[in-house]
């Protein structure tokens, strides 16, 4: 890629495809220097709706299904709230270990759309993303964020596919 980029914005997620697309962006990008955005660590944490499988089902002995217990969305919030932290604290290292300096940026809500929001409002000259190993029937299901980031987001898109990653 040529040219200098002042705002990168690379998503991560638990995926080491993620982080190894994090090192792609770190070891081959040229970032405008003073840059204005630089390097932006991306991760989209699930709404806790999403993290619990939606609901967490009807409480037993007759109670009704749709009652939200706040204990349980409570506990499930602090589980993704560590997820998350893990997965900043790797990018990170990964960050720190080649001396590159970032910034880091949580949102909550569906990957797709957030990582386009972020990318619009921060006026991103390029998303690196990494690409998951889906067969195409779980990708069917699951759907493809980079695929659809791809035909969204407002700016170039790298999709760094990792070893053994076909189609």
């Amino acid at each position: 890629m040529s040219g200098n980029l002042g705002c990168v914005i690379v998503a991560v997620d638990g995926g080491e495809e993620s982080m190894d697309a994090l090192r792609w962006a770190i070891d081959n990008l040229k970032l405008r220097s003073p840059a204005p955005g630089s390097f932006i660590v991306l991760h989209v944490q699930p709404p806790p709706t999403i993290a619990a499988g939606l609901n967490p089902g009807a409480i037993p002995f007759g109670g009704p299904s749709h009652v939200e217990v706040p204990a349980f969305t409570a506990a499930i919030e602090a589980h993704q709230g560590r997820i998350t932290q893990a997965i900043i604290d790797h990018a990170l290292k990964i960050c720190s270990e080649k001396n590159v300096n970032v910034k880091s940026e949580v949102v909550i809500g569906d990957a797709k759309e957030k990582v386009c929001e972020l990318v619009e409002k921060l006026h991103a000259d390029l998303l690196v993303m990494g690409s998951h190993t889906f067969g195409p029937i779980k990708r069917m299901f699951l759907g493809s964020v980079s695929n659809y980031c791809a035909n969204h987001a407002q700016c170039p898109v790298v999709v760094v596919k990792g070893k053994g990653t076909s189609s």
